[in-house]
């Protein structure tokens, strides 16, 4: 689907065509036809528009024929009904710079490029420079959101994984995991771009555009380094629950153990006194009771050595 914005008395006007200084914004359900069609109009070479189809389109930019092609990640929840999978995935935003429009392509809705249209009134259309620079910060601000979510619902995994030990929460745990590893994937190529976009000025970006993308690595960076954390003490919190898990299995064992042990001497006697041979007392009134005392005796005297030994 297409839409066409454009910013008329700092209002965000939908329009039917696309004009000088409009936005045109591709979502959902994604055509061909639509591609082609825009490619046509505007003169964009079509691989620029049907780059974001690829989920696992790397942070890039490029220039052909005096267009700019611009791609960076962003999160996004992840649909998948699998259990397995991610909670969170990364999916590429195109933005494609014309001489007059400003061009985004979605192949998933995202949060950026709607919290970037809910300010599209605040921006100038002859400003195209930072309203790519506006798009990058949603992006940014998107990681960090969906970070401080990742960490909120890791803490509450936590909390329940110590009291049980049920697969649920180790699944989800390593859903947690594979979404760090979107995340830190596509900080690092985000990163490296914007760095890339600095040093080479691709965008011919004047002192205070240049200013606050220096801003925007700032922040990459930042998200980077938390999706590091979030990384380490995660795998930090499995080791733990692992090494917790053996050490409740040997104490089991342990325990399983003593009680064999302690059984053994009854049965013991028992076996004895069952022989058909002559025994000492059988002859005794007290015959029956005489096993029976050796043997709680014996299973006495055992399992206080083991609670000495602390093995119960």
């Amino acid at each position: 689907m297409i839409q066409y914005f454009k910013n008329i008395d700092a209002k965000t006007v939908a329009i039917q065509a696309p004009e000088n200084g409009a936005w045109v914004n591709i979502t959902p359900p994604l055509k061909q036809a639509e591609f082609e069609q825009l490619s046509e109009e505007l003169d964009i070479p079509l691989d620029f528009l049907t780059d974001s189809l690829d989920i696992d389109e790397k942070s890039r930019y490029e220039l052909e024929d005096n267009v700019k092609l611009i791609v960076i990640k962003t999160p996004t929840e992840n649909n998948s009904i699998n259990e397995s999978d991610a909670f969170y995935i990364t999916i590429p935003i195109v933005i494609v710079l014309t001489h007059n429009q400003i061009i985004t392509v979605n192949s998933f809705d995202n949060a950026a490029i709607k919290r970037f249209l809910d300010t599209f009134h605040n921006r100038s259309p002859e400003k195209k420079n930072m309203m790519v620079l506006k798009i990058f910060e949603k992006v940014v601000v998107n990681f960090l959101d969906h970070l401080k979510e990742i960490n909120q619902r890791r803490n509450m995994l936590e909390a329940k994984l110590y009291d049980s030990n049920r697969n649920e929460e180790l699944l989800a745990i390593m859903r947690i995991q594979k979404s760090l590893v979107y995340f830190v994937t596509a900080l690092r190529s985000n990163e490296l771009l914007l760095m890339k976009l600095e040093r080479t000025n691709f965008l011919g970006l004047n002192e205070d555009e240049k200013e606050f993308l220096h801003d925007l690595i700032v922040d990459t960076s930042q998200a980077l380094e938390m999706a590091n954390i979030y990384t380490n003490i995660l795998s930090s919190t499995m080791d733990a629950f692992a090494s917790i898990i053996s050490n409740n299995l040997n104490v089991v064992m342990k325990r399983l153990t003593s009680i064999t042990i302690i059984l053994t001497f009854p049965m013991l006697v028992a076996s004895i006194y069952g022989m058909n041979v002559d025994l000492p007392f059988q002859h005794s009134i007290h015959a029956f009771y005489i096993p029976i005392i050796l043997s709680i005796v014996i299973s006495v005297i055992i399992s206080m050595y083991f609670m000495k030994k602390k093995w119960f």
